[in-house]
């Protein structure tokens, strides 16, 4: 498997179905997780995350009440979250590439489409762990960077200015 000790990690599942939360439980589980909450509304889970304070949260978009995205916006931009920038994984069958960029756009970190697998667990699990993501705030959105690849479509006036090569920077340096 990994060389992580997953035993060590808090994670917070909330899905309204129990079969699934169940599912999700037992692959942690075999995984090595021992904290592991449940929360079948997005209510009781935004209580929750200020109790437990979970390393990761693994988060289904359909809930009753609230949903995923909109508790995903809270947890990132409310100045009650107790940890906006905890990882979110959307675990959810809105599959669409218009559901990626939604949830993207809300700040989840990492999106897995269902039916859930083992390996499709590990895996944004693992990348969470391997790949922090740095969080990024601008007027109308705070949450991991939606970067994946370095694309230079962008040129609006937010767009990061592209690191300097080495040379650049020790032409700056003898410029000084």
């Amino acid at each position: 498997m990994s060389g992580y000790r997953f035993d060590r990690l808090k994670i917070l599942v909330v899905d309204d179905n129990p079969h699934m939360r169940k599912l999700v439980e037992t692959i942690l589980r075999a995984f090595g997780v021992v904290q592991i909450f449940e929360s079948a509304t997005a209510e009781a889970a935004w209580e929750l995350l200020g109790e437990i304070n979970p390393d990761v949260v693994v988060l289904d978009w359909s809930l009753d009440g609230m949903n995923g995205l909109e508790l995903t916006r809270m947890v990132r931009t409310s100045p009650a979250s107790p940890n906006p920038f905890v990882p979110i994984i959307m675990l959810t069958g809105h599959s669409q590439a218009e559901h990626v960029r939604q949830a993207r756009d809300a700040g989840v970190t990492e999106f897995l489409a269902k039916p859930v697998s083992v390996k499709g667990i590990l895996t944004r699990l693992s990348a969470v762990i391997e790949n922090p993501r740095p969080f990024v705030r601008t007027k109308v959105f705070f949450g991991p960077c939606r970067r994946r690849r370095n694309h230079d479509e962008y040129h609006g006036p937010e767009r990061r200015a592209p690191k300097p090569e080495a040379a650049d920077v020790k032409a700056m340096a003898g410029a000084i």
